[in-house]
């Protein structure tokens, strides 16, 4: 198990897009930034002084290509704790939560949870209920995907048999998480381990993805983070959960097996930076452009509207 006990990695490296400075925050001191997170630990004085607690900030920044970009996404940070929070709260008779209260300082009240501090796995679990992305290319070329075989005939988009579990071993900001096989996560983390974040993650996958289904849309992957609470040894589920940077959710009545799908998540960002329009190219050093205008507002709506989809309401900004 990683000695790690915060969900995001170091900030990244120059040139990978490090992230800006994290704000000050009375009684928190900084410890680490992520691509989206900046986490702090209690100030040694102050209300929370000496508790094994983390307070996780969710930023408005967005990350693409291995890049943090320059133009954030207004309420994006909003979106993913509040949708964090909700999701936590339906899961939390599978396995518990490290959310321990949303009693935050002011200056990020609405984007922060002060968190139970554990000790992480150093494994991405994935779920995946359809083919797409890395899985469909690993697919095409060996009928596998984190080598588990699959039928033939299956195309993009197409749903599996059953849910299938595709974990990833971490990787350090900037760097992609490498796919592994369940075979290699019972070696770094023991096969009782193992299993118990197999099992969980499925068992969350299902679950989420009937939940999704009612609101007319589908989870078509996800990814979970689990670590172990020091205190009692129990499973516990980290970071963030279900939201649009860690899930991939389709609108069902835009679904079409053999074609992609459009999803609720930053596809604007990643297809404008991809086109004539941008001037970027990608397989230079140079980091992208800034975002027009129109581009932030179409993806902040995005993020809007899977929250309101799948909650069954609009989210409160006024916080």
């Amino acid at each position: 198990m990683s000695e790690t006990s915060t969900p995001e990695s170091p900030a990244a490296e120059p040139g990978a897009g490090a992230p800006p400075s994290a704000p000050a925050l009375p009684g928190w001191k900084h410890v680490s930034s992520g691509k989206v997170r900046d986490v702090y630990a209690p100030a040694e004085v102050g209300p929370l002084a000496g508790q094994d607690v983390l307070l996780l900030v969710a930023s408005d920044r967005i990350s693409a290509y291995d890049h943090i970009l320059s133009t954030p996404v207004p309420d994006k940070g909003k979106v993913l704790t509040a949708l964090s929070v909700w999701w936590f709260e339906q899961l939390a008779d599978i396995v518990p939560g490290h959310v321990v209260s949303l009693d935050v300082p002011a200056a990020v009240a609405g984007r922060a949870m002060i968190c139970r501090r554990l000790q992480m796995y150093p494994v991405e679990c994935v779920a995946r209920g359809y083919l797409t992305g890395s899985g469909l290319a690993e697919y095409r070329s060996d009928g596998t995907v984190c080598g588990l075989p699959l039928p033939d005939g299956l195309t993009e988009a197409s749903r599996l048999p059953e849910p299938i579990f595709t974990p990833a071993a971490k990787a350090e900001l900037g760097a992609h998480d490498e796919n592994v096989s369940f075979e290699r996560v019972a070696e770094m983390v023991g096969p009782a381990a193992a299993e118990a974040l197999r099992d969980t993650t499925l068992a969350l996958y299902t679950r989420a993805a009937d939940v999704a289904r009612a609101r007319g849309i589908i989870l078509a992957d996800t990814k979970f983070e689990f670590g172990q609470d020091p205190a009692t040894g129990a499973l516990t589920l980290g970071d963030e959960v279900l939201t649009p940077d860690s899930s991939r959710f389709w609108p069902a009545d835009a679904w079409t097996p053999g074609r992609p799908t459009p999803s609720f998540d930053k596809q604007y960002v990643r297809d404008w930076l991809t086109s004539p329009a941008s001037g970027w190219d990608r397989g230079s050093a140079a980091a992208p452009p800034a975002l027009p205008d129109d581009v932030v507002q179409r993806t902040r709506q995005r993020y809007l509207e899977a929250y309101e989809r799948l909650t069954g309401g609009p989210l409160d900004l006024s916080a």
